[in-house]
């Protein structure tokens, strides 16, 4: 059964309440309620196919839910015009395309659009919040640059910068380490860690079971568009869990750097060492 009740708390700048969503008749999250904690680090985890980066395109309005309602900042987000809502939450989607031939600057400063209005063109501000979030995502020397000449790690720290543009205090992030080497992956859980101690309140899907808990303070565990649990990482992240989540053999220990949990996969002779060891 699911380790998991959903919260009520009606100050919480977003929530979920019993929302359904799907794609073409078929319904990948079901009658989901959850709440995302405000200041939080927090991230969806789940198998592929269980309905985690659904969910978050729910959360962003990327998708109306056939039933129920997303709640943003006390309204349903639904009632929002669409500037409203990039004024109050950025969200970099899995799969970003930027339009031909477009320079790395240009496209971000698209992330000051919401901000944008008859009577406020662009100003300081924005060139200063341009600025800083390519400076954040390690990009302000490809400023001139086409995006489509880019690498795909490149283009996705771009795509970072773009959100970061916005400055909006609630980021929501589907897969954001996605085609990054390891030293960029960490670079940016950094700078995500920065932004949440700052003030910000972060959603993201991930796929790295250990960098979510390392960086997360608050997990989402998904499996077949349900949630089955949530909670801190150390109530979250333990060898039964992984294992009813992903079906994946697996111990977990503490991790010598933070002292939270850190997944260690099994395979081949360790695993059948433990399976004896259960026997």
């Amino acid at each position: 059964m699911p380790d998991h009740a959903p919260r009520n708390d009606p100050s919480a700048r977003l929530r979920a309440e019993g929302i359904t969503l799907s794609y073409d008749r078929t319904m990948i999250v079901h009658d989901t309620t959850v709440v995302i904690p405000d200041g939080s680090f927090t991230v969806i985890i789940g198998a592929n196919a269980c309905g985690k980066s659904t969910l978050l395109r729910g959360l962003s309005r990327l998708l109306a839910p056939a039933s129920g309602e997303v709640v943003l900042d006390g309204r349903s987000i639904s009632t929002y015009p669409a500037k409203e809502v990039a004024r109050r939450l950025g969200l970099l989607p899995q799969s970003a395309l930027a339009p031909d031939g477009i320079t790395v600057g240009d496209l971000v400063a698209r992330g000051r659009y919401p901000h944008q209005n008859l009577l406020r063109q662009w100003s300081v501000a924005d060139e200063d919040a341009v600025r800083r979030a390519l400076a954040a995502t390690g990009t302000s020397e490809l400023a001139e640059r086409a995006v489509d000449e880019l690498s795909g790690g490149q283009r996705q720290r771009v795509w970072v910068a773009m959100v970061l543009a916005q400055e909006t205090d609630l980021l929501l992030l589907d897969e954001p380490t996605t085609y990054l080497d390891v030293a960029h992956q960490i670079e940016l859980m950094e700078l995500f860690a920065e932004l949440n101690a700052q003030g910000r309140t972060i959603v993201a899907v991930l796929h790295d079971l250990n960098h979510a808990a390392r960086y997360a303070s608050h997990i989402i565990a998904m499996r077949g568009g349900r949630i089955l649990a949530e909670g801190p990482p150390a109530e979250v992240i333990t060898s039964e869990r992984v294992e009813e989540v992903f079906g994946l053999a697996n111990v977990v220990i503490d991790d010598p750097i933070t002292g939270g949990p850190l997944v260690v996969p099994l395979g081949g002779a360790a695993r059948n060492t433990k399976m004896k060891e259960n026997v």
